[in-house]
C-alpha cells in the first residue's frame, strides 16, 4: 500500500481529487526530502500531476478516482485546475501557479544532483530515452541516472512486471520517473508504488519535451493556460478528445462535485 500524503502538506479538492496547495519550489523540495528519507523497508509513494483531462478521466471513472484518492501526492499540473481551486477554495490562498510536469522533472533533476538523487527512467521509445538522457548528461552532469526501460505498448505478462521491477529495485533508484501517458503512467506509477520503497511520478510529456522529439509551447502560451493549442495543432488526431471532450467534462466535474 503505498504511504498517504503527509499531514504537513496542504490540500485542495479539485472535481473530487485531493490536490497538494505547493508552488513548484515546494514541490521539487517535497520530491528531495522525501527521497532522501526513504529507507529498504520504507512504503513507496505516488505522485500524479494532474490536469484537467486527468480529473475528466476521474470523474468518469471510479477506479481512477479511488487510485488519485489514495495516491501520495496529486500536483496541479494544468492551468485550469489552477483556476478552478482558486476560484473555490478563494479563503485558503490557493497557488497562483501550476506544477508543470516537464518543469518539475528538470527541476528534481537539477536539485538532485547535490543530494545525489538516483533516478529511473520509465517509459517512451528507446531512441527517446538515448536523446534524453545525453540531453540530461549536457544540462545535468552531476544527475545519475541509474536505469532506463522502454517498455512496450502492450500490457506487461507477470514475469516481465516482475523482471521490470528488480531492475529497478536492484539499480538503487530513489525516484521512478514514468512518462507512459494517461491514465496508463498513473496506474504504473501506483503500482510501483505498492511494491517498491521509490516515488513514483507520473510526468506526462516530459520525456519527450527533454529528449526534443516534441517541440514545447512557448513561455507566454504556457503562462496563459493556452499551451493546449499548441500541443493540439502538433498532434490533433490524438490530442483531440483530450482537449474538446475533456475540456467539457473537466468543468462539469468541478461544478457538479462542488455542490456535492
Amino acid at each position: 500500500m503505498a504511504s498517504q500524503l503527509p499531514s504537513a502538506v496542504p490540500v485542495l479538492a479539485c472535481a473530487g481529487v485531493p490536490i497538494a496547495a505547493l508552488e513548484m519550489n515546494e514541490a521539487v523540495a517535497w520530491c528531495i526530502e522525501t527521497a532522501q528519507s526513504l529507507a529498504a523497508d520504507s512504503a513507496g509513494l505516488d505522485v500524479h500531476l494532474c490536469n484537467s483531462y486527468t480529473l475528466a478521466l476521474a470523474d468518469d471513472d471510479h477506479e481512477f478516482r479511488a487510485l488519485l484518492n489514495r495516491a501520495a501526492l496529486n500536483l496541479a499540473d494544468g492551468t485550469p485546475v489552477v483556476w478552478a481551486n482558486r476560484l473555490l477554495h478563494k479563503d485558503a490562498n490557493p497557488p497562483r501557479s501550476r506544477v508543470r510536469g516537464p518543469s518539475l522533472f528538470v527541476n528534481v533533476l537539477a536539485a538532485g544532483q547535490a543530494a545525489q538523487i538516483k533516478h529511473y527512467l520509465l517509459g517512451s521509445t528507446p531512441e527517446t530515452l538515448e536523446a534524453m538522457q545525453r540531453e540530461i548528461a549536457q544540462r545535468f552532469p552531476e544527475a545519475l541516472i541509474v536505469g532506463t526501460d522502454s517498455p512496450p505498448c502492450r500490457e506487461l505478462t507477470e514475469a516481465e512486471r516482475l523482471d521490470q521491477r528488480e531492475r529497478i529495485k536492484s539499480s538503487g533508484a530513489q525516484i521512478v520517473w514514468v512518462g507512459l501517458g494517461t491514465p496508463k503512467q498513473d496506474v504504473e506509477a501506483a503500482g510501483l508504488a505498492n511494491s517498491l520503497p521509490v516515488i513514483a511520478i507520473a510526468v506526462g510529456a516530459a520525456f519527450d519535451f527533454v529528449a526534443g522529439t516534441v517541440e514545447e509551447a512557448p513561455d507566454w502560451m504556457q503562462r496563459r493556460g493556452t499551451e493546449w493549442i499548441h500541443r493540439f495543432t502538433q498532434e490533433p488526431g490524438r490530442l483531440w478528445q483530450r482537449y474538446l471532450v475533456g475540456g467539457p467534462r473537466f468543468v462539469k466535474a468541478v461544478i457538479t462535485r462542488r455542490s456535492r
